[in-house]
């Protein structure tokens, strides 16, 4: 009886009691798999969307993206002026960088924006859903969060980014090649956030970006960064102050998390070729996932 030969070694068809294997006869040989060798994604010359990009933790990204090499369409809602300073910062690099308008709570805006920007760069490489929408409710208040706060923060939150990662795919696919990074919350691992919509948005983003990474696998990848209470951006400034104290009191470094680790991570996530369909809290020791 052959054995089969394997990367590892030759290996005999039997089971560990030494009796055949089903289905294996005594004169097989079978070739070792094909394995595809793990390398890291370049970035330099591809193309990122960022969504949310005119904001504190957009810019943030943006920048990222830009030095190591990549050019960025950034989007705004009603920052325009925000965003071209970020398309500035971003050719300051010696980068291509253009701002374009999105309401990611509309049913059709994602898919012109992303058309547009395929149209405009050529290509599209990374798609970085960090766009949100959130209001301060405290969780006992149930009565202010009525359906049309609810209805607008996952049309947003949730709707939004899964339409705008189908409408990337289909490029990505085209190109055997493609990462999304979904920006979620802590709040949506732990229950504590600006009110029971936004922690259940980002709850359902995690899920989300582990069912297209099954989707997309094996040229997409798809992965999730959970950022704690980011001190001094406009979103953190809508926290009731109840809950920016429980953050900081309950993270283990007493402190709010780096914009800048938050963008490296981003950056990680669309140069690696083995990860997929994970969350990574950063979140200064706020919960363990």
């Amino acid at each position: 009886m052959e054995c089969i030969g394997l990367a590892d070694g030759p290996i005999c068809p039997t089971d560990p009691a030494g009796r055949h294997a089903p289905g294996l006869s005594d004169n097989l040989t079978v070739a070792a798999p094909y394995i595809k060798e793990a390398s890291e994604l370049e970035l330099a010359g591809r193309v990122a969307l960022v969504t949310g990009g005119s904001g504190d933790l957009g810019s943030t990204i943006c920048r990222a993206l830009a030095r190591n090499g990549m050019d960025v369409a950034v989007t705004f809602v009603g920052e325009k002026e925000r965003a071209e300073q970020t398309v500035a910062e971003v050719k300051s690099s010696g980068c291509r960088a253009w701002a374009l308008h999105l309401d990611q709570s509309s049913a059709t805006m994602p898919d012109e924006v992303v058309a547009s920007t395929v149209e405009h760069f050529g290509r599209l490489d990374v798609l970085v859903n960090n766009a949100a929408w959130n209001t301060g409710i405290p969780f006992p208040d149930l009565e202010t969060l009525n359906a049309d706060v609810w209805d607008r923060m996952y049309a947003t939150n949730l709707r939004g980014p899964y339409l705008l990662a189908r409408a990337a795919a289909r490029t990505m696919r085209a190109q055997e090649v493609g990462r999304i990074v979904n920006i979620a919350s802590v709040g949506g691992l732990y229950p504590a956030a600006s009110s029971i919509a936004y922690a259940s948005t980002k709850a359902a983003l995690v899920h989300l970006t582990r069912c297209l990474a099954v989707a997309l696998a094996p040229n997409v990848l798809v992965n999730c960064i959970a950022p704690g209470l980011i001190e001094g951006t406009r979103m953190a400034k809508r926290l009731p102050p109840p809950v920016v104290e429980l953050a900081l009191a309950r993270a283990l470094l007493h402190k709010g998390a780096s914009p800048d680790d938050i963008a490296e991570q981003v950056v990680t996530f669309c140069r690696t070729d083995t990860t997929t369909g994970q969350v990574v809290p950063i979140d200064s020791g706020f919960v363990f996932n």
